[in-house]
């Protein structure tokens, strides 16, 4: 029998940015469909699949008053709800298409549900969403995950679940140095994503004054099978909230990630005085074009 015609395919503006650097091939690439809304689920999975990035976003029209415009956030394998470089990247896209926000604000909705991004010079910023789950890990879980990391448990100075949407643990050790030598062996812990954090030593002489934007940690992120994150807003969001918990953090401080890839990532952390924990920066253009979906 002769085949049915399919219908010829629909052109979308395309994106891809690199969030969380300020030049090109320094960040963690995110690519945007814009005027998704014809898009249906198993096609946006099949895109997200074909752009092979760690994310894929796709923005929507809103279904809430309250919401400047809708994004789905798909991984190659599924649909997450909330990611951070997702969000940022997402907001710029949707700024460069030429939307603006009804309020002060950018407001997103998305699974997770309404997400506040700002504006702070050439950065955005989201307000870190509540935590799915926190608390310390368990004992067993800190053991298996310090074995695949290549590290005694002693040298794990502190553990805590971090999920606001992706699912991360997380493990604290001794010092950034220590974080960047890691040489994980992951690809058999298929259940997990795991980010790791350590502090950046201070000025040998200890008379340097404290920089504001000198880095205060180096994070490293392994999703799924062992596969490295360049940089991750959603992590960085939850090690911050988690270190604010506990106490004795400033209210400004610069995380870098990504350095083990050969990438730039800087991650600006403020902290309000209500609580408010804000994740930025900087967000630039790589491709512009149209897809075929």
């Amino acid at each position: 029998m002769p085949r049915t015609p399919s219908a010829p395919p629909r052109r979308h503006r395309f994106l891809q940015l690199d969030v969380f650097a300020d030049r090109p091939q320094r960040g963690n690439p995110l690519a945007v469909v814009l005027d998704a809304d014809a898009l249906r689920t198993d096609d946006m999975q099949r895109i997200a699949r074909w752009t092979n990035l760690s994310e894929t976003t796709f923005l929507l029209t809103a279904t809430v008053p309250d919401a400047d415009y809708r994004v789905r956030i798909f991984t190659p394998s599924g649909e997450l709800p909330f990611a951070g470089h997702p969000t940022l990247g997402t907001a710029r896209a949707w700024l460069w298409a030429g939307g603006e926000p009804a309020g002060d604000q950018i407001v997103q909705e998305c699974e997770a549900g309404l997400i506040t991004v700002r504006q702070d010079q050439d950065r955005l910023a989201f307000a870190a969403p509540p935590l799915r789950r926190s608390g310390p890990l368990d004992e067993a879980d800190v053991a298996r995950l310090a074995e695949a990391l290549g590290v005694e448990r002693s040298s794990v100075r502190g553990h805590t679940w971090a999920d606001n949407g992706p699912g991360w643990r997380v493990l604290e050790l001794e010092s950034a140095e220590q974080v960047l030598s890691l040489a994980p062996d992951l690809a058999w812990m298929a259940d997990a994503k795991l980010g790791v954090v350590g502090r950046h030593r201070a000025p040998a002489d200890g008379n340097t004054p404290l920089d504001a934007d000198r880095p205060l940690y180096e994070v490293r992120a392994f999703t799924l099978a062992g596969v490295e994150d360049p940089v991750t807003g959603s992590l960085n969001a939850g090690i911050a909230q988690w270190m604010v918990a506990r106490g004795g953090m400033p209210a400004h401080w610069v995380a870098t990630q990504g350095t083990a890839l050969g990438r730039d990532g800087l991650i600006v952390v403020d902290v309000e005085q209500d609580g408010t924990i804000w994740i930025g920066g900087s967000t630039v253009l790589t491709v512009d074009g149209r897809i075929l979906a």
